[in-house]
C-alpha cells in the first residue's frame, strides 16, 4: 500500500499548506474489503454499511457502518465521480453486466435488519 502523501508547497516539500489539515493514516489502520454496500438516510444524516457476500455464503456479513451528513455524502459522492472518470481514461471503461443491473444482483435479496421496515 502506499505511503499518505501530503500537499506540498512552497514552505518545504512534503509539508501541508498553511491552515491545511494534513491526511494521517495511522500504522495498523484496517483495511477492509467490502462488495456490498447499503445506503440507508434519515433527514440528518446518510448511513452506508459495508459489508462482503462471500460466495456460497447466504449472510452478508457488515464489517463498518459510515455515517455522513447530506451534505459530505454529496460531496464524496463528487469526489466518487471525478475519481471514476480519471480511472476510466487511465485505464479504460468500466462495464456494467447487460440485462438486469448489477444493483438487482447484489442488492434486491438484502433483507433490512430486524425490526427494520423495507424502503419502497
Amino acid at each position: 500500500m502506499a505511503e499518505p502523501t501530503t500537499p506540498k508547497d512552497k514552505a518545504g516539500a512534503g509539508q501541508p499548506a498553511p491552515g491545511r489539515p494534513r491526511l494521517v493514516i495511522p500504522p495498523g489502520t484496517e483495511v477492509l474489503y467490502s462488495n456490498v454496500v447499503r445506503v440507508a438516510h434519515s433527514p440528518a444524516e446518510m448511513v452506508f454499511d459495508f459489508g462482503r457476500l462471500l460466495p456460497g455464503e447466504l449472510d452478508i456479513i457488515i464489517k463498518s457502518r459510515v455515517l455522513m451528513s447530506p451534505l459530505s455524502a454529496k460531496l464524496l459522492q463528487r469526489a466518487l465521480s471525478e475519481n471514476i472518470a480519471k480511472y476510466e481514461k487511465q485505464f479504460g471503461e468500466i462495464k456494467l453486466p447487460a440485462g438486469k443491473s448489477l444493483a438487482d444482483d447484489l442488492f434486491k435479496s438484502i433483507q433490512p435488519p430486524d425490526g427494520e421496515e423495507p424502503k419502497s
